[in-house]
C-alpha cells in the first residue's frame, strides 16, 4: 500500500519513511512525498492532533489518496507547556531551529523536565476512515547543546530512556528511533495498518 506524507519538511519526510521501513515487513508500505502543489493549511489548532488531521485531511482531498500527517514539538513544564503546538515558531513566525532552540535555553533551567510529542493522523477518503496515534518521549534540558545529529530541539534533549547522558542529537539513528516521540507514533501506526490488513 502507498501512503501519502502531508508535509514539505524534508526532515520529517526522511523521518518518518526510516521508521515506517523499520517497522514494517519489506515492501509492504510506501511512502511518498506530497506533490509541492499542494498547500496544507497552517499550524492553528489548539493540538497536535487538530494540526495533524488538518494537514491529512488537506492532502487526502487534493489527490483523492490515503495521506498520513504529523505534528509534533517540546513541551517545557517550567513553560507551563509551551512551546507546545508552537514548537516551530517558538522565536517567531519564520525562525530556525537554532533560534528556537536558543529560546528554550535562555528561558528554561538546566535539568528541567521536557517531553516530546508527536501525533500521526491518517485519513483515507476512499473508506472515510481517520485515526490518530500519539507517542511521546519524557526527558529533560541539557545545560547546553550537544551532537550533530537530529533536528529542532535534539541537541538539548537527554531522553530519561537514554541513561548515557546523551543528547537525542548524540544517538545513533536505530537509538533514537527506539525511544522518540516520532517513532512510538509510527509504530502504532504501523500495527494500526497492518491489523487492517488494507
Amino acid at each position: 500500500m502507498k501512503l501519502l506524507l502531508a508535509t514539505h519538511n524534508e526532515h520529517k519526510r526522511r523521518e518518518l519513511e526510516r521508521l515506517l521501513d523499520r517497522a514494517a515487513p519489506a515492501g509492504h508500505w510506501e511512502l511518498e512525498a506530497l506533490p509541492e502543489t499542494v498547500i496544507l493549511p497552517p499550524e492553528d489548532g489548539e493540538t497536535f492532533a487538530e494540526n495533524a488531521l488538518d494537514k491529512a485531511r488537506a492532502a487526502a482531498a487534493a489527490t483523492g489518496r490515503a495521506s498520513i500527517a504529523d505534528d509534533s514539538g517540546i513541551a517545557a513544564a517550567a513553560l507551563g507547556g509551551a512551546p507546545g503546538v508552537r514548537s516551530a515558531r517558538y522565536a517567531g513566525e519564520h525562525a530556525t531551529d537554532q533560534q528556537n532552540l536558543e529560546k528554550l535555553l535562555r528561558e528554561t533551567p538546566a535539568g528541567s523536565p521536557l517531553e516530546y510529542v508527536c501525533v500521526i493522523a491518517y485519513v483515507d477518503p476512499a473508506s472515510g476512515a481517520e485515526q490518530v496515534f500519539e507517542g511521546r518521549c519524557s526527558g529533560r534540558l541539557a545545560e547546553e547543546p550537544r551532537g550533530q545529529g537530529g533536528f529542532g530541539y535534539d541537541p538539548a534533549f537527554l531522553a530519561d530512556a537514554c541513561p548515557s547522558g546523551l543528547t537525542m542529537a548524540q544517538l545513533s539513528d536505530e537509538q533514537k528511533d527506539a525511544i522518540s516521540h516520532r517513532g512510538r507514533a509510527a509504530r502504532a501506526l504501523q500495527a494500526w495498518l497492518d491489523g487492517r490488513a488494507v
